[in-house]
C-alpha cells in the first residue's frame, strides 16, 4: 500500500497516486481529497522508498509505521508533533524504535513521521506493508520476456533482410547506389 502513497516536496501532507499522464502524475491529497497534477520538476518520494537510520542498519518506514501503529493501537498518535519539544519527541520515538540513531535522526524527522502516521490513520490506511513480488514470480515473468525479446529480434532481422533485399534490387534497377563499371 505504501508504494502508492507519495510525499511531494513543497506540498503539505501525503498524496495517493491516482493515474499517470504525459510527463506528469495525477495525485489525490489524503488531507482534503483534492486531485492535482505533479510534474517532473517536483521532487516526489514514495513512502515505500523511505527508511530510518538505526544504530545497526536502516529500517524501512513500513516497519516503523507498523511499530508505531502497534504502540498507538492503530489510532492517531497521542503526542502532538507540532507542540512537543525535541526531548519529548526523542523519548516518544525511542519507545517505538529504541535503537534509532540519535545523531542522524533529527526531531524534524520524528515530527514528520508522526504527522505522516496521523494522516494515514485518519485516511483509513492502516496496512503499512509494501507489496513485493516473490522471486519465483519474477523469474517466471522474466522467462517469457526473454523469449519474446529473442522472437522480436528474429522478426526484426527477417524484416531487415527483406527490406534490404528489396532496396538493393530497387537500387540496381534505378542505378542509385550501384557501381557503374
Amino acid at each position: 500500500m505504501l508504494k502508492e502513497i507519495l510525499a511531494i516536496t513543497g506540498k503539505p501532507g501525503l498524496f495517493k497516486l491516482v493515474s499517470h499522464g504525459n510527463n506528469m502524475l495525477i495525485v489525490e491529497s489524503l488531507l482534503d481529497g483534492k486531485r492535482m497534477p505533479t510534474y517532473g520538476r517536483d521532487k516526489i518520494v514514495s513512502l515505500a522508498d523511505v527508511s530510518m537510520f538505526t544504530e545497526d542498519e536502516d529500517v524501512s518506514l513500513s516497519d516503523v509505521l507498523t511499530k508505531l501503529g502497534a504502540k498507538a493501537g492503530l489510532k492517531p498518535a497521542t503526542i502532538d508533533a507540532k507542540k512537543a519539544d525535541n526531548d519529548e519527541l526523542r523519548a516518544f520515538f525511542a519507545s517505538v524504535l529504541p535503537n534509532f540513531d540519535r545523531e542522524r535522526v533529527y526531531p524534524s524527522d520524528i515530527r514528520k513521521l508522526i504527522i505522516w502516521y496521523n494522516i494515514l490513520v485518519n485516511a483509513g490506511i492502516t496496512d503499512f506493508t509494501v507489496e513485493e513480488e516473490n522471486d519465483e514470480s519474477k523469474v517466471e515473468n522474466q522467462k517469457p520476456k526473454a523469449e519474446d525479446a529473442v522472437n522480436q529480434k528474429k522478426a526484426a532481422q527477417k524484416v531487415q533482410a527483406k527490406t534490404s533485399g528489396k532496396a538493393a534490387g530497387a537500387a540496381a534497377k534505378t542505378g542509385v547506389g550501384a557501381k557503374k563499371g
